[in-house]
């Protein structure tokens, strides 16, 4: 389905360019600039904000659209409707398994590693006006009001608040719906398919502006939180990115050598997608980018369309490394006495809230506020001890999730025997 729309994208068959015209270098050597100006300059970095949030939202004006094109005719073109359920219901259980795993492996690192200990904050002396929106949305966050909130008021509304799982599920719907009505669907197949190409051409557009917004983006988080962020948190911030490699290097790797293919071949492959993703600590700036870069290397449209939308949600290995490894500096840092019961009852509800994360903004400190409330043994007002670098835990939690989503792209389609490994092996290889 998107094989005419990825070459709209990204010509698998493209002339091999010089190394300046490559995205991923321009977004690397705008990362570099960015950097530059955020520490010597840190007044005119923290003014070069716009320019990231200017190119994320462009990205997110087309998420919605892409996304409805995608899964629609994904699902309208199956030949077996029985896999739509086969799908969800292996990637639900694959996301399950991978959130618990990183869940463990947040905790297990953090009580080695003990970050907080020796830090001996009161809670009752920190400023906590800072957080209080968040707190507020906290609120919002949980297992119930997450799946009503997957039930759109409108389909309009669903569409205008790009809402990804609101999205979802109006595709699912209406692609199988086509898929009943065969021939007389196929007008409206034949239109989505138009409009496919059309929005996967105006990501290929916006794209040339992801050096800038990257630039925008490292600049202000460097010229805001700068270095003394890093020192006065550094061994937090030390303990979560090793946290985030030891899951990608031990955990997804293992999986993908299973798999037959390499992690370090996808993520080279990936690389201009992880960069993007670590300078603008947003994900979804690469969603549509995704789908296509996932289908040309030989994952069906219909797997593709259906788990990187729901993955996004459910599939948060990164966010789920957060929430383990911060939640447990916090009682550090507080002195708050947690053993094997109380952790295990923690792991409990990190796995409900973190399912929650999708569609809150500032969502990962959303969810750890609202874990905090629920948990009650921590205390809530100690969240506002990395309000000021929750920004550079994120740079380590984005790109962790992103990698973790391709990975399991890749194995729920050889699971349902719609990988071709060749074309798999035949892209990763290209040099």
């Amino acid at each position: 389905m998107l094989t005419s729309t990825a070459a709209v994208a990204a010509p698998t068959q493209a002339p091999p360019r010089r190394w300046y015209k490559q995205l991923w270098i321009q977004v690397l050597i705008a990362m570099v600039l960015g950097i530059l100006i955020g520490h010597f300059y840190p007044e005119l970095g923290t003014q070069m904000q716009p320019l990231g949030d200017g190119f994320i939202k462009l990205i997110r004006l087309l998420i919605a659209p892409i996304i409805l094109c995608t899964v629609i005719l994904g699902i309208a073109k199956m030949d077996d409707m029985s896999r739509v359920g086969r799908v969800a219901i292996k990637g639900l259980f694959y996301f399950e398994v991978m959130t618990t795993i990183a869940l463990v492996v947040g905790l297990v690192v953090v009580n080695l590693w003990q970050p907080g200990v020796g830090m001996n904050i009161n809670a009752s002396n920190l400023d906590t006006a800072a957080i209080q929106k968040y707190v507020a949305q906290g609120h919002e966050a949980g297992i119930i009001p997450f799946i009503m909130n997957i039930i759109p008021n409108t389909l309009v509304g669903a569409m205008a608040e790009g809402n990804i799982l609101q999205v979802l599920l109006i595709s699912v719907i209406f692609g199988c719906v086509l898929a009943r009505l065969g021939p007389i669907g196929k007008p409206v197949v034949d239109m989505l398919d138009g409009f496919s190409k059309v929005f996967f051409g105006m990501v290929a557009l916006v794209m040339w502006a992801a050096p800038i917004g990257a630039f925008g983006a490292i600049a202000f988080t460097v010229g805001k939180y700068g270095a003394g962020a890093l020192l006065s948190l550094g061994n937090l911030l030390a303990c979560f990115y090793v946290t985030c490699l030891i899951f990608i290097f031990f955990v997804l790797a293992p999986i993908s050598r299973l798999c037959g293919f390499s992690l370090f071949k996808l993520m080279r492959y990936l690389r201009e997608e992880i960069l993007v993703c670590l300078a603008t600590t947003s994900s979804e700036s690469v969603l549509p980018r995704m789908l296509v870069k996932m289908e040309q290397l030989g994952c069906k449209a219909s797997v593709v369309g259906l788990i990187i939308p729901t993955g996004y949600s459910f599939n948060l290995d990164g966010t789920c490394l957060y929430l383990a490894s911060v939640t447990i500096f916090l009682a550090q840092a507080t002195n708050t006495p947690l053993d094997l019961t109380h952790q295990l009852v923690l792991l409990g509800v990190l796995l409900l809230t973190s399912k929650g994360a999708a569609g809150v903004a500032g969502a990962a400190f959303v969810v750890l506020a609202a874990t905090l409330s629920t948990v009650g043994t921590i205390p809530v007002a100690s969240v506002a001890l990395i309000l000021g670098v929750h920004r550079l835990l994120s740079e380590g939690l984005t790109p962790t999730n992103l990698i973790g989503n391709a990975v399991a792209t890749i194995v729920i389609s050889k699971w349902e025997k719609a990988l071709d490994m060749a074309q798999l092996h035949r892209v990763l290889n290209r040099k």
